[in-house]
């Protein structure tokens, strides 16, 4: 007579026959090694990104900034349009640049947008370890780039969907300013909506960068320093400092890019359109990579 004994612990034998328990198992089909799923590390980071005040109080600034900057170039733009009117050396000025200064109003205060933004994506990475979050992270997401390239992503698509929504609220606030002048500024036009898409790409990038930086350096002053440096100090200094060479390097400062790119008709001694996104491209990439490795190779 047979008799039949009842394992006490089935999983055990469930890890000797080869068949994984099932609370090994990490994540959906979506998984590539150990670790949560990438959508659940994405979840993560967006939470931890939309619950910091620190970031919400940056975000409502950039958009504070870029609508008041817009509202004050229209009310600029306005008074130098009248003086246009008396003044004949006032003319020839406004005659020169165009005679259509209200296109660049709504994207007057871009520069300070990547600043905010651009320390932003800094700040997100520099903290983690300044804070000592990289351990709980990491040790959620062994494999690092995951975590790192979700991280990238928000910040990325927040700084572009900000940056578009800001410059759109300008360009709306800044109409009835231009109106009252006799300006016309038309939001639908081909050329307002290329001047707030390439100019929120531009701040996503600057935003990626700041990342990299923070990533790289570890440091939220050092990273916020360096990026200063590279896009504020440096094209003032190679414009300061003569010779042939920052002449022709000045041209692929990451900064000095989305100029050629929004401009009507490519503009003397500047890259072309396609130059200089390309010049961009390799600016965001090639410290991302870095930024990527680094983060695999050393320690938390």
């Amino acid at each position: 007579m047979s008799s039949t004994t009842l394992d006490p612990n089935p999983s055990r034998r469930g890890a000797h026959a080869g068949i994984a328990p099932a609370s090994t198992l990490s994540g959906d089909a979506t998984s590539t090694g150990p670790g949560p799923s990438f959508p659940r590390v994405l979840n993560s980071e967006f939470i931890k990104f939309r619950t910091l005040l620190s970031t919400l109080i940056l975000l409502a600034c950039t958009v504070l900034v870029v609508v008041g900057f817009g509202a004050l170039s229209a009310w600029g733009t306005g008074q130098f349009a009248d003086q246009a009117l008396k003044d004949p050396e006032a003319a020839a000025a406004f005659a020169a640049q165009g005679g259509n200064l209200a296109i660049g109003v709504p994207t007057s205060g871009i520069a300070f947008a990547q600043l905010i933004l651009g320390s932003l994506g800094v700040l997100l990475m520099s903290s983690e370890f300044t804070t000592g979050m990289a351990r709980s992270t990491f040790a959620a997401v062994p494999r690092r780039t995951p975590a790192f390239v979700a991280k990238l992503l928000v910040v990325m698509v927040t700084a572009f969907m900000v940056t578009a929504v800001s410059v759109f609220i300008a360009g709306l606030v800044a109409v009835p300013i231009l109106d009252h002048y006799n300006l016309k500024l038309d939001l639908a036009s081909s050329q307002s909506v290329k001047m707030l898409l390439v100019n929120s790409i531009y701040v996503a990038a600057v935003a990626a960068i700041g990342m990299a930086l923070g990533s790289l350096l570890r440091n939220s002053a050092g990273g916020i320093m360096s990026l200063v440096g590279l896009f504020f100090v440096a094209p003032i200094a190679f414009r300061l400092i003569p010779g042939d060479f920052f002449v022709q390097a000045r041209k692929y400062l990451p900064g000095n890019t989305v100029e050629p790119m929004t401009a009507v008709n490519h503009m003397p001694d500047t890259l072309e359109a396609w130059q200089a996104a390309l010049v961009l491209g390799t600016w965001v990439v090639i410290p991302v990579v870095l930024a990527a490795v680094v983060l695999k190779k050393r320690d938390v």
